[in-house]
C-alpha cells in the first residue's frame, strides 16, 4: 500500500464526507493505493455516523471510535500503529489542510528519501493575536530548544516513512513535537515544505490560549526527556554535587575559621552562612533522592494503555 492517511477529529461532522470526496478524488487521480484512517476522540455531535457510513460506501476508509476524548497524540498514536501504508500522511479533519500537497509530500519520502516532511503554513488565515503571533514565538522556542530547524511545529499536514511512526512513541500532548520526537530516535533526515492553509469552513477551533501554555511546558518536558530521559541521575546528580560542594565549602569555612580564627567570636548558628550551608546541603540531598527515584522509576515503570478503543471499523 502506499499511502496510509491518519486523520484524528473530535466533533467534525459537517467536514468528513468533504473530505473524505476530496482525498479519495487526490489518491485515485493519482492512482495511489491507500487508506484512510479517522480516529474519532470523542466525538459527541454524530461523527462517528458519517464515518460508519463513509466505510460502507468505501472499503478504503476505516474507523477507529475512543470511549472518551483522550487527546491528539493518543488519536495520533492509535492511527499509527493500525497504519500499513509506505508513506502515512497526518492532516486535521477540518478542511483547513489541503489534499492535493499529498502528492509531493509523498514524493519527498519516496524520491528524496526523507523520514520526515512537515508542512508549514507560511500564510495563515488564523487570527493574528491569538494564534499566529504566539505561534511563531512557540516555534521559535521550539527550534532553539530543539535544534530541530522548522517553521511551522504545530501543522497537523505531515508525511512520514512508515519506520519513523512505528519507532516513536507519540503520548501525552506530544503531537506537536513529533519531528523532535524523530530525530531523538535517529530520523535525521527531516525536511519542511511550504503547504496551503485554508480558513475554517464549519465549526469552531478546539484550540485556546491555554494550548500554547501547554506547549511550552511540553516543550520543557520533550528537553528533559531527549537530554536526561534515560538517565535522570546525570541530571539531578549533578546538581545535587554542585548544592553538596557549596554547602561543604560554607561549613568548611565555619569551621576553620571558629576553630582557628574567631575562636571567641559569634556562634555559628548567629551567622547566615551557617543557614546557607544547610540548605544547599539539604537542597543536594533532594536533588540526588530525585534522581534515584527517577532511575528507580524509569526501571519499573509498566507501558499502560493510555486509551481505551471502543470500536474499529474496516481493520
Amino acid at each position: 500500500m502506499n499511502i496510509s492517511v491518519v486523520i484524528p477529529l473530535l466533533n467534525e461532522k459537517e467536514s468528513l464526507t468533504e473530505l473524505h470526496d476530496w482525498i479519495a478524488k487526490v489518491m485515485q487521480s493519482n492512482h495511489f493505493s491507500y487508506e484512510i484512517i479517522f480516529i474519532d476522540d470523542g466525538s459527541t455531535d454524530g461523527s462517528w455516523n458519517v464515518i460508519e457510513h463513509l466505510s460502507q460506501k468505501d472499503s478504503n476508509v476505516k474507523g477507529i471510535r475512543f470511549f472518551r476524548n483522550f487527546g491528539k497524540s493518543q488519536a495520533l498514536h492509535a492511527g499509527f500503529e493500525k497504519a500499513k501504508g509506505d508513506v502515512v500522511i497526518t492532516m486535521d479533519a477540518d478542511l483547513q489542510d489541503n489534499p492535493e500537497e499529498i502528492p509531493e509530500l509523498y514524493n519527498m519520502i519516496t524520491k528524496d528519501h526523507y523520514d520526515l516532511v512537515s508542512g508549514w503554513k507560511k500564510k495563515r488565515y488564523d487570527s493574528v493575536i491569538s494564534k499566529n503571533l504566539p505561534s511563531k514565538l512557540f516555534n521559535w522556542a521550539a527550534r532553539k530548544t530543539s535544534g530541530v530547524k522548522l517553521n511551522d511545529f504545530n501543522c497537523g499536514l505531515k508525511a512520514y516513512n512508515i519506520n519513523v511512526v512505528k519507532n516513536i512513541d507519540v503520548n501525552g500532548e506530544m503531537h506537536r513535537y513529533i519531528p523532535v520526537l524523530a530525530k531523538n530516535a535517529g530520523f535525521s533526515n527531516i525536511g519542511e515544505k511550504v503547504v496551503l492553509h485554508q480558513a475554517r469552513k464549519y465549526g469552531n477551533t478546539k484550540f485556546g490560549m491555554d494550548r500554547f501554555i501547554h506547549g511550552f511546558l511540553d516543550l520543557l518536558t520533550i528537553w528533559f526527556i531527549s537530554r536526561f530521559g534515560k538517565q535522570p541521575m546525570h541530571l539531578f546528580g549533578a546538581m545535587g554535587v554542585i548544592m553538596l560542594m557549596i554547602g561543604f565549602g560554607f561549613t568548611l569555612y565555619l569551621g576553620i575559621d571558629k576553630l582557628f580564627l574567631n575562636t571567641y567570636g559569634r556562634l555559628i548558628t548567629d551567622r547566615p552562612q551557617f543557614y546557607i550551608a544547610l540548605a544547599t546541603m539539604v537542597i543536594g540531598t533532594q536533588f540526588f533522592i530525585a534522581g534515584f527515584l527517577g532511575e528507580i522509576i524509569l526501571r519499573s515503570k509498566d507501558d499502560k494503555k493510555r486509551y481505551l478503543i471502543n470500536e474499529e471499523l474496516n481493520f
